[in-house]
């Protein structure tokens, strides 16, 4: 099957041979301009990259997408430009993502999908997180005395690998809402593979600072440490089995990944991991399922703030912080003032709280789902905020059960990595996507040219607290909680912001305070996401290290709150849908926002 090889050729002259690190995002080959023209896409990139730092977005009138890649964002707009939906275009967008970013996201990995349908006005969400093997144990993360393992001991090997979702996303999304040959969306991300990308600064950092634990495995570090030696920036780097995995999945769609030769890898690469082996089989990928959920949505202002439900926790918790906050006059406040920090970082503190008691797969667990966001459970909990210090501690609420239960707090660790992809096509279709392999480099296993998830460890590694279970306990086919918060905002039925972030659990913290900076304080959209980070989860404030945010150490320490100053590396991406569209990327990453 021709599988849009031609598709791919702009991309050409940007990725083979090239020898500088500023090379990985600059294009020499062209694009299409007014009146037969054509400009070098280094331009394009440069321009995103210029507006992102002045703190304007990109403006664009048709389509516009935003992804934590030049190279994913440039695929993406090509099927775009060829009159591709979102969903298409997501295909291009992910693929190119797992060669380019593949510490972040891939096949190996799953996501979550919220999409608004321009000719419905329907919103759905679809659930593509890993499962846990029917052969998994809910204490598979405990030794022989049933003592917790230490994270990394549990993550790196096959031990941590749950089954993937993500390819199964990709076809299922296209399935529903796409209308390009399927074959054609995997072009630029197999001519990348087969002639190489140049690898990025971000891409060659974390190599390094990883080195020990990729070099555990012989397929992983001859791909990242050839020779030994750790890839380096401006190094040009192919990827041929990847290139041929594409292909497999151009030709015969999920079937390939999740039967025959693909999926038997995989199986033997879990369960010959030395020193760490997992349980993960062929027929747990055989079962795999996307499932469709129905979405979480909070009100806000005048808004809708919509996202995923169960297990991923984001959009809950989002829409609790939000809902605790509607009270409160913080754009009279405004975004210097300690006291709306305290009040947004005490309604974090309480909405965390809940999460840990109450948030997991509600396929296996019974959820307050509805009482979590319900309005006169948040305004209960809003009552607590009368100031004027932090609150000396926070419990979870009672919020209204469909069922009766009582669950112990959760002890789990989700560390910073993943990846967030927003699309918004032609027709008024609008995407938000993340998708992740969980920690960086996930499992450190890889086959067939993309690395296998580490999801989960994201389950509770007890079981018990003080004989009482946990909700986010491991089980056989159960899904892990997550914090993803891929979001879209409405206003009067209509989308008006796509949005989503990684960063593990502080997912929720930099999805919350880049929708109040925008909704409350005035700001764009790109300078919502250029905004300092201050984010409170269990306690203690993280003030972004290097930025304005740091200034509000002392007073924050004056009410109450213990302080970490320290690098919170967000990835937002977000577009805003009005008389045009408005893109803008995280400059915290390498991410651009694109459109026409």
């Amino acid at each position: 099957m021709r599988t849009g090889m031609m598709a791919g050729l702009w991309l050409a002259a940007m990725v083979a041979g090239s020898a500088s690190a500023q090379q990985a995002a600059d294009t020499v080959a062209p694009e299409g301009a007014a009146a037969g023209q054509v400009r070098p896409m280094s331009a394009v990139v440069e321009a995103a990259q210029a507006a992102k730092a002045a703190g304007q977005p990109v403006e664009a009138q048709n389509w516009m997408v935003a992804a934590a890649n030049p190279l994913a964002v440039m695929a993406g707009g090509n099927v775009l430009r060829r009159g591709g939906t979102a969903a298409d275009a997501m295909v291009a967008v992910q693929t190119v993502l797992g060669l380019v970013e593949p510490q972040s996201s891939g096949l190996g990995g799953g996501a979550f999908l919220v999409w608004y349908d321009g000719a419905t006005g329907r919103m759905t969400t679809l659930d593509a997180r890993e499962t846990a093997p029917r052969a998994a144990t809910p204490t598979l993360f405990q030794d022989d005395t049933g003592a917790p393992l230490k994270f990394f001991d549990a993550v790196v090997g096959g031990r941590s690998v749950g089954t993937p979702g993500t390819p199964a996303l990709l076809e299922e999304a296209h399935r529903r809402w796409g209308q390009a040959n399927w074959g054609t969306l995997f072009g630029d991300a197999i001519w990348l593979a087969e002639n190489g990308f140049t690898v990025s600064p971000r891409l060659a950092g974390l190599v390094e600072e990883d080195a020990e634990r990729l070099g555990r495995f012989p397929e992983t570090a001859a791909y990242f440490l050839p020779d030994g030696v750790a890839i380096k920036a401006g190094d040009t780097l192919k990827n041929p089995a990847y290139a041929a995995t594409l292909r497999a999945l151009a030709a015969d769609g999920g079937a390939a990944f999740y039967g025959g030769p693909i999926a038997a890898d995989i199986v033997r690469t879990v369960r010959q991991a030395e020193g760490n082996p997992g349980v993960l089989s062929g027929a747990d990928l055989a079962l795999y399922q996307v499932i469709e959920r129905e979405p979480v949505c909070a009100a806000y202002r005048t808004y809708e703030v919509c996202g995923m439900g169960p297990p991923s926790s984001g959009a809950l918790t989002v829409g609790q912080i939000l809902g605790m906050l509607e009270p409160f006059d913080l754009a009279a406040l405004g975004a210097e003032n300690p006291e709306s920090w305290r009040l947004i970082g005490d309604a974090s503190r309480l909405a965390f709280s809940d999460r840990g008691r109450y948030m997991a797969d509600s396929d296996f667990v019974p959820m307050p789902t509805r009482g979590l966001v319900d309005p006169a459970y948040l305004k209960s909990r809003s009552e607590l905020l009368a100031g004027p210090k932090a609150l000396d501690s926070v419990e979870p609420g009672n919020p209204e059960f469909d069922h009766a239960s009582n669950w112990a707090d959760d002890i789990s660790l989700e560390l910073p990595s993943t990846s967030h992809i927003s699309i918004v096509d032609r027709y008024g279709n609008v995407l938000s996507m993340t998708t992740t392999i969980e920690n960086g480099f996930g499992s450190r296993l890889m086959t067939n040219g993309f690395l296998l998830n580490n999801e989960l460890t994201d389950f509770s590694f007890q079981t018990h607290d003080n004989g009482v279970p946990i909700a986010n306990r491991l089980e056989p086919g159960k899904r892990p909680r997550s914090s993803m918060a891929p979001t879209i905002v409405t206003q009067d039925g209509k989308p008006v912001l796509a949005i989503g972030s990684p960063g593990g659990s502080r997912i929720i913290g930099y999805v919350a305070r880049a929708i109040i900076a925008w909704a409350d304080w005035g700001m764009n959209v790109q300078e919502a996401l250029n905004a300092p980070h201050l984010v409170n989860r269990f306690g203690t404030y993280d003030l972004e290290e290097g930025t304005g945010a740091a200034a509000m150490e002392e007073a924050l320490t004056g009410l109450g709150y213990k302080v970490s100053v320290r690098a919170l590396t967000s990835g937002l991406h977000a577009i805003e849908i009005g008389e045009t569209l408005r893109g803008a990327a995280d400059p915290r990453r390498e991410g651009i926002a694109m459109g026409e």
